[in-house]
């Protein structure tokens, strides 16, 4: 069982510690460790055998650990007391502007790490230009009486990875970082990468459990799959294989009555298109003229379910939990804008609550059910088949006529839009509540069972 302490910091003469009574082996604790910084310490029993952990000031200043009095969990390994964990998220797009220290998502962050209290964690963000690695200790941002504080913290027990693009991930610098955190540091890290959606498609069909939701999914090579698909199916989906915000996605559709073929897109100005062609070559040159096709893929088009008229997509966040455990966190339904070709909100879509959508109890209550089994099984079988920590995912899956779930798209780092709705805010609040409280998971590991980790 984890325990969490308020921690105090007296003036003292010596570097002592003081600890609670119900603290499991405390009697033996010879160190003091907070992010990757240890000390020799001397405990002593709290002389008014109060529940707190108390540090005198001189430790607290060598293990640079902030004057924050939230309790926080403790762990004990090999006679040292570990307090923290110190979670360090990783960022970039720093400004000089201290209100908005991370631009347009200094908000995000501010809500991330406002959870610290109710996890006992403390969470900071920084980039790669806060680190001195000379001395070990990063310039962290904390947010700290609703404003922004900068502090010296020494490394932190695990990486939580919030970079906000592929093209910050291919840094050099950034990669360098990581491997050298993770190999000289063996500081875990957690949610790394962009999933490619080929990639995650064909990690899937490696487990035939996952294949029942897996819509037929190709990377171009040429004309004829998307013949023999719009001959199987009526209309594909041809969109970036590494694409986000439903930027790129086109829909092909085939009349088998007039041989005609149609379009449906968004153009460069943002207005949703529909044309027709007599001749898929024709649609392809004039619609893809100036895009690699290479780097597109080619799904199945699905009958879904609709709202007045308009597509549905369901939008599904799942988190890891202070256990290790997948949790489904959110559910919350997307239905297009008129004349669109995604369910995108910044193209017309419209967020709804699973409530709002299906009036009757019972309909309601199979689809969801069905959305959660599919998200967790995939989830599990996608962390076992991915490199890395995986810690949270958000799927796009959508739901046929029938019934049927389908897997549309799964996403590392998931946007956060559905989360506006009034009704999906307490959804959001256990997302980031669940994204630090797995640290907390991986931060112990790391101390107590460091091979489950560093495999």
């Amino acid at each position: 069982m984890r325990k969490r302490y308020p921690i105090e910091i007296i003036h003292h003469s010596k570097q002592i510690v003081f600890i609670p009574d119900d603290l499991p082996n405390g009697k033996n604790i010879s160190k003091v460790a907070f992010g990757n910084k240890v000390l020799d310490v001397t405990c002593a029993p709290h002389p008014k055998g109060r529940n707190v952990i108390v540090l005198s000031n001189d430790i607290q200043k060598e293990l640079s650990m902030p004057a924050l009095t939230s309790p926080l969990h403790v762990f004990i390994d090999q006679q040292t007391l570990f307090i923290g964990p110190l979670i360090g998220i990783l960022t970039s797009g720093f400004t000089p502007y201290p209100l908005r220290p991370i631009g347009e998502r200094s908000m995000f962050f501010a809500k991330l790490l406002s959870v610290n209290k109710m996890v006992g964690a403390l969470p900071f963000v920084f980039g790669e230009e806060h680190i001195e690695w000379e001395n070990g200790l990063i310039n962290g941002y904390f947010f700290v009486d609703d404003g922004w504080k900068t502090m010296k913290i020494p490394f932190p027990n695990v990486v939580y990875d919030r970079l906000p693009n592929r093209r910050t991930e291919r840094m050099s610098q950034l990669r360098s970082l990581k491997a050298r955190m993770q190999t000289d540091y063996l500081i875990p890290w957690y949610n790394p990468g962009f999933f490619s959606k080929l990639d995650v498609f064909e990690r899937l069909q490696q487990d035939e459990r996952a294949v029942e939701y897996l819509p037929e999914t190709h990377q171009f090579s040429s004309f004829s799959i998307i013949e023999r698909m719009l001959s199987n199916y009526g209309n594909v989906y041809v969109k970036p294989a590494n694409g986000s915000l439903g930027l790129g996605i086109h829909q092909i559709l085939f009349d088998k009555l007039t041989g005609d073929y149609y379009c449906r897109y968004r153009d460069q100005e943002g207005i949703n298109k529909l044309t027709k062609f007599d001749s898929l070559e024709k649609l392809m040159k004039k619609v893809f003229h100036k895009r690699n096709l290479s780097h597109m893929i080619v799904q199945q088009g699905i009958s879904l379910l609709r709202s007045e008229k308009r597509l549905i997509d369901f939008r599904v966040h799942t988190n890891k939990d202070e256990y290790g455990q997948w949790q489904v966190a959110a559910i919350a339904a997307k239905i297009a804008g008129q004349g669109s070709v995604t369910t995108h909100v910044n193209n017309g879509g419209v967020v709804k609550s699973l409530d709002e959508l299906f009036e009757n109890k019972e309909e309601r209550e199979i689809y969801e059910k069905r959305l959660a089994e599919a998200s967790l099984l995939l989830s599990s079988i996608l962390e076992k088949n991915m490199e890395g920590i995986i810690g949270e995912i958000g799927f796009d899956l959508g739901i046929d006529k029938s019934g049927k779930v389908w897997l549309f798209e799964a996403n590392s780092k998931p946007g956060r839009s559905i989360f506006k709705h009034p009704k999906l805010k307490n959804f959001d609040l256990l997302t980031r509540k669940l994204s630090l409280s797995f640290g907390i998971f991986l931060a112990e590991k790391a101390i107590t069972a460091p091979e489950e980790i560093f495999k």
